[in-house]
């Protein structure tokens, strides 16, 4: 039986440069189809299967379609393989040497580029099938570099490229490179921060999440928002809200309105396989979009991550100063006291001396009930005396003298300067007519020019200084604003929560005597209780 059983392969890339090329065979994975069509035919081919690749790359051989080729051929269900070229059929050098060179030879199977002539019958032209695979590979290599250079160019302008947004986040429909908020998804995120901060472990919240009914970030971009989502592990993947989607959650910087992006990159041209970069070559822009996270609120869940807490049930009073105890002797963690008889939690003692005895650290410790209304006392009296305009204008200063004086001072500075640059503005101009009407010398019309763009360039950086200061003074302005209106809402609580004194407080050491030093978030100074 003569060997005239054909496959037809077609490939089309976004890496091939004739898919833009407006007339070209290959424009399509039509056009291509039609050409082996009639190549086949006219040679007296019979045409067995087509098998095409559409938008996959020729590096490498993971292509569905290309697989199949393969295995067929492995079945002897064809005698030859015909594509419009080499280049069609792979790029890499590797997988040329690999299938053309001896595989193929193996099985008997010709392989067939009808616009380069590759042909594998034909053993004169081996070497510039070789010489064309090594051209390719080239082209690749190149095109990939390029493209690299296109993506961080991108990225560094804040356009988003990567496939999917975080969970949370949404591609804008009128410009793909920005996001906006998925009101639902971002709910999902602030109940995460919430309850981390009042204490829940990041397991405890997951639990909640799931027996709740809560879709996990991957089947919700699937069912909802009806995304091709893929995961490499997904018969490994479980339903349920994990740990460590908790974790990734809580430790993602993008939460704050900040786009990062290159954070990996692959091995080589040749490989999918990525690594990561270290963090200082990653690309950040803060402010790229909306945030879903305050920045307060992101650091204080980084802050509590550092600390070693103990996850806590809502009914664990013994949970609301985790992580924030410590000896003001030793400066280690506080440790928990149990009833000897009872073993019901009631104070807390210093870890060290707890370890190792008093050649280390006194014994010291307090009382649970004790501490609580310490805390809860101080915190309602600072309410109470922020009140006050004294100490509302005490809190707003800045580097020693009143935030809005200052402010003001700055602006009326600036508006000096602005009416100064004005001035230099017009006499250029008119030095400039002067020079233009005959009436100043070119070396005279040069010395003045120079001296006035000197001092308007010293003016600029001024200016520049200026509104360095006046956004920095803003920022400040904003907090003290926050921790005014924070402090307000707690002068007539009764009840000392988790969430108040995560919020509030930056660290409580405990001391001999009872000592109570509380180190409020808003100010370096301490609060000594006894």
């Amino acid at each position: 039986m003569a060997k005239n059983r054909a496959a037809l392969y077609g490939r089309l890339s976004k890496e091939d440069i004739d898919k833009i090329n407006e007339g070209d065979d290959s424009k399509s994975i039509k056009n291509q189809r039609l050409l082996l069509t009639n190549y086949a035919l006219e040679q007296g081919f019979e045409i067995v299967e087509w098998y095409c690749d559409d938008d996959y790359s020729g590096l490498y051989n993971d292509r569905p379609d290309f697989e199949r080729l393969i295995k067929d051929a492995q079945d002897k269900k064809f005698d030859v393989v015909i594509a419009k070229s080499q280049s069609r059929f792979t790029r890499n050098m590797e997988h040329m040497e690999k299938y053309l060179h001896t595989l193929f030879p193996i099985l008997g199977i010709r392989f067939i580029g009808i616009v380069d002539n590759a042909d594998t019958a034909v053993a004169s032209n081996k070497k510039a099938r070789q010489i064309n695979g090594l051209i390719n590979e080239w082209y690749c290599e190149d095109l990939s570099e390029n493209i690299k250079s296109v993506f961080k160019a991108k990225m560094k302008d804040g356009q988003y490229i990567a496939a999917h947004p975080p969970y949370g986040y949404l591609k804008d429909p009128s410009n793909r490179h920005t996001l906006i908020i998925d009101e639902y998804a971002a709910k999902i995120v602030r109940r995460i921060y919430d309850m981390y901060i009042s204490g829940m472990g990041k397991g405890a919240i997951g639990v909640k999440l799931t027996k709740e009914g809560v879709l996990i970030p991957s089947e919700y971009k699937r069912q909802v928002l009806k995304m091709k989502y893929h995961n490499a592990n997904e018969s490994k993947c479980s339903k349920l809200w994990s740990y460590q989607t908790i974790h990734s959650i809580l430790n993602n910087e993008a939460y704050t309105g900040t786009m990062i992006q290159s954070m990996f990159t692959t091995v080589s041209y040749k490989s999918k396989k990525k690594k990561k970069l270290p963090e200082n070559e990653w690309i950040k822009i803060p402010g790229a979009y909306e945030p879903i996270i305050d920045l307060e609120t992101w650091k204080i869940a980084q802050k509590l991550q550092t600390q070693r807490t103990r996850p806590i049930n809502a009914d664990q009073s013994n949970g609301i100063f985790s992580g924030i105890l410590q000896c003001s002797e030793c400066k280690k963690s506080m440790s928990r006291m149990y009833h000897r008889r009872s073993y019901e939690f009631i104070g807390f003692c210093c870890s060290t001396y707890k370890r190792f005895g008093n050649q280390f650290c006194s014994q010291h410790g307090i009382l649970n009930k004790d501490l609580e209304e310490i805390v809860l006392s101080t915190i309602k009296q600072e309410a109470k005396k922020i009140l006050t305009q004294n100490d509302v204008d005490k809190l707003k200063d800045f580097d020693g003298c009143n935030l809005s004086t200052k402010r003001q001072v700055l602006k009326e500075t600036k508006n000096m300067l602005l009416d100064k640059i004005e001035k230099i503005d017009k006499y250029l101009k008119k030095i400039y007519e002067d020079y233009a009407d005959e009436v100043l010398e070119k070396t005279d019309y040069i010395n003045l020019k120079t001296q006035y763009n000197s001092d308007k360039s010293k003016i600029i950086i001024q200016i520049d200084e200026i509104d360095t200061t006046l956004s920095q003074t803003g920022l400040f302005q904003k907090k003290q604003d926050e921790w005014i209106t924070k402090f307000k809402n707690y002068i007539d609580i009764d009840d000392l929560t988790r969430d108040m004194v995560v919020e509030m407080i930056d660290k409580i050491e405990i001391g001999k005597d009872n000592e109570v030093h509380i180190f409020f978030k808003f100010s370096n100074e301490q609060k000594l209780i006894q």
